[in-house]
């Protein structure tokens, strides 16, 4: 089909130019324009409102300029839940197959819609910087500019974590022990995995990097008797969790600090923890950071790392545009394999690995639905963009797990003294 580069085509048109399989939802353009099934056979409505909402679909094609339109106001949503955009998401990624337009099909679109949309403009205030601006910060993964990346997006609101989250106040992977498990049973159930993957005793000493909330630091001074220091770089989870741990009468036993886990001083430990923190880290970082932590246990001592993973070596450490502004801003993901040497050649020999996927994908759902169920009491702790992102981003997260795009695995580590005795039983005590 021969294609005149000066016929205009409208909105909907050029979106349509670049539907490979046709639309599985309607779309409707502040030029008048439609697409997709009629309002009444539709499963839900996009809706185009202005033209900024263009530009940022045209100047960063993807995840990214569609989260900027939506964050911003400037892509509507009919017939979605915007705390719980799962079912939507789920349909998008499963019917919707765009394809790679010809050079004459590109400059028919870009003529349409106007070569001025090709100028980026202002990116809602939710996002964070591009990376080459985050060097004004420090270097990747330096301590000022990790904590002020920690800063962007736990320093948001404790009451709306305590909505999202639930009381655990855990933003780390449960584990269910069955399928109609409460949310919070099954973030029980996760630190009690933990901890007797550790070995943890009474007396016992543990050091929790990355702590949160000091979920981890809580559960084992409670439950197991375990002085225990835990370490983050968000100013408000400290208070928090400082508070929660008086409130518990737990301050002889348990601390959370604000600071790096760079500047803990201490040795000697019996058990460290690091839930959720890799993430954070950098792969290029694995060496220093797994040497680190062993240099902080004593002989015999146990890690226990919990962290997303990559499907394989083959996919990128980035998470992705989107979730780089506006989630995890410098996170990266290696596979369990890079972390496995990562562990077993700095210090420690692996002695247990466990992949719990499946478990990320249901916590997600319960986020979800705690905030579509607080969805106007979360408004009045944060904007409606970071609502927003909030929605989107736990919806595709699960989606993610599901689809194995990501992963959840745990990687236990000991410490073994010079004289080859691991201190580990012959079999696993942790297993039921």
């Amino acid at each position: 089909m021969t294609i005149d580069v000066g016929t205009r085509l409208t909105i909907a048109d050029a979106l349509s130019r670049l539907m490979k399989d046709g639309m599985p939802f309607r779309f409707e353009a502040y030029d008048g324009s439609t697409a997709g099934p009629s309002a009444d056979d539709a499963p839900f409505t996009l809706r185009l409102l202005n033209e900024r909402g263009l530009a940022y679909l045209m100047t960063a094609p993807g995840d990214l300029g569609f989260g900027r339109a939506f964050v911003a106001g400037d892509l509507e949503a009919d017939g979605i839940s915007l705390g719980n955009p799962y079912e939507a998401m789920k349909l998008i990624q499963s019917k919707l197959t765009l394809k790679v337009p010809t050079p004459t099909e590109l400059l028919q679109i870009v003529r349409s819609l106007g070569i001025s949309n090709l100028k980026p403009p202002p990116p809602p205030p939710e996002e964070h910087l591009p990376k080459w601006r985050r060097v004004m910060e420090g270097w990747r993964h330096s301590k000022a500019r990790d904590a002020e990346v920690i800063h962007h997006h736990y320093d948001v609101s404790n009451r709306f974590y305590e909505m999202v989250l639930g009381p655990s106040m855990t933003y780390t992977c449960a584990v269910f022990p069955s399928e109609d498990a409460t949310l919070e049973e099954a973030q029980f159930a996760k630190y009690d995995l933990v901890a007797r993957k550790l070995d943890l005793k009474e007396g016992d000493r543990l050091l929790d990097v990355g702590c949160g909330w000091g979920g981890m630091v809580r559960h084992a001074a409670e439950h197991y008797g375990v002085k225990a220091i835990g370490v983050t770089l968000s100013e408000q989870q400290a208070i928090w969790a400082q508070d929660k741990i008086k409130e518990q009468g737990l301050d002889h036993l348990a601390e959370v600090r604000f600071g790096d886990y760079r500047d803990v001083v201490e040795t000697g430990f019996d058990a460290v923890s690091s839930i959720g923190l890799t993430e954070h880290i950098g792969v290029r970082n694995y060496p220093s950071y797994f040497s680190f932590l062993a240099g902080k246990l004593k002989v015999g001592g146990r890690l226990l790392n919990h962290c997303i993973t990559r499907r394989d070596n083959t996919m990128d450490t980035s998470p992705g545009a989107f979730i780089d502004r506006y989630v995890f801003p410098d996170g990266e993901l290696a596979s369990v394999g890079r972390i496995v040497n990562a562990v077993h050649d700095n210090g420690l020999e692996v002695r247990h690995v466990e992949d719990i996927r499946e478990h990320y994908a249901m916590t997600l759902k319960g986020w979800n639905e705690n905030l579509e169920a607080h969805w106007d009491e979360a408004l009045q702790e944060v904007s409606l963009g970071t609502a927003k992102v909030w929605g989107i981003y736990m919806a595709g997260s699960r989606l993610a797990f599901e689809r194995n795009e990501i992963g959840l695995h745990h990687v236990l580590g000991v410490k073994v003294g010079p004289d080859g005795d691991a201190h580990m039983p012959l079999r696993p005590t942790w297993v039921s």
